[in-house]
């Protein structure tokens, strides 16, 4: 058996042991802002939009509390998805969402590959104007045209969890990001505190996320691998 379950990328961003980390200081607020300028720079979105987090799975478990713990998942898809809120309705299809309660939906989806266009979550955003919508975007570092990073300030009630386990093939580091809209995420620090990410995190992460040609040589490379294993099966 081949397990093709993960989606973590099994080239990972090669340079983590290359660098210092100092283990004896709690981490400087200036370094963990830099490590989000450089995640603001690379989703192409405000700083003040973004909040580093350790693990987007963390993220989208409080997101639920915080919103009430009420909402909509769909029934195929990721199992935190269903775990966020402890009252959750699975929709079979989202057509299906009430526009009032929170919806959490993955894009690209997991385990399908579903991907949404920018078109389709558009106009599933315009009938949603009541309720909060939530996505999941771990898999888009592959597809960033797919993205709604870039649309986050048109959308007030629009809120997009990253991770760099996936793609940067750095599950172990435990990182990702939630952009929203500026008082989100201010409520959402609140929460998690004033050291929410150890030194190694906020170093590697800060590294991995400027590395512009890795992350273009490798969308290439997993669109190319992808090909290949479509064929073969």
């Amino acid at each position: 058996w081949i397990d093709l379950s993960t989606g973590i990328n099994p080239h990972p961003w090669p340079h983590s042991t290359e660098l210092v980390i100092d283990w004896n200081r709690l981490p400087e607020l200036e370094d963990l802002q830099a490590l989000e300028q450089a995640a603001a720079d690379h989703y192409g979105v405000p700083s003040s939009h973004i909040c580093a987090v350790s693990g987007s799975e963390m993220a989208m478990r409080l997101t639920g509390l915080l919103q009430g713990g009420k909402g909509q998942c769909e029934r195929a898809g990721y199992r935190t998805h269903q775990e966020m809120f402890s009252q959750c309705h699975r929709l079979d299809d989202l057509s299906q969402a009430a526009p009032e309660l929170p919806l959490i939906l993955a894009n690209p989806a997991n385990p399908s590959g579903r991907i949404l266009s920018r078109e389709k979550l558009a106009a599933l955003l315009n009938r949603r104007a009541a309720g909060w919508t939530l996505v999941d975007e771990a898999y888009a570092d592959a597809h960033p045209d797919i993205s709604l990073a870039r649309h986050i300030s048109a959308h007030p009630k629009l809120i997009l969890f990253k991770s760099l386990g996936k793609f940067f093939g750095l599950a172990g580091l435990r990182l990702g990001f939630v952009i929203g809209p500026p008082e989100w995420i201010a409520r959402l620090r609140h929460h998690i505190g004033a050291w929410p990410l150890s030194s190694a995190a906020i170093a590697i992460g800060q590294a991995a996320l400027r590395d512009s040609a890795w992350i273009s040589e490798t969308r290439a490379n997993l669109a190319k691998r992808a090909s290949a294993l479509d064929r073969l099966i």
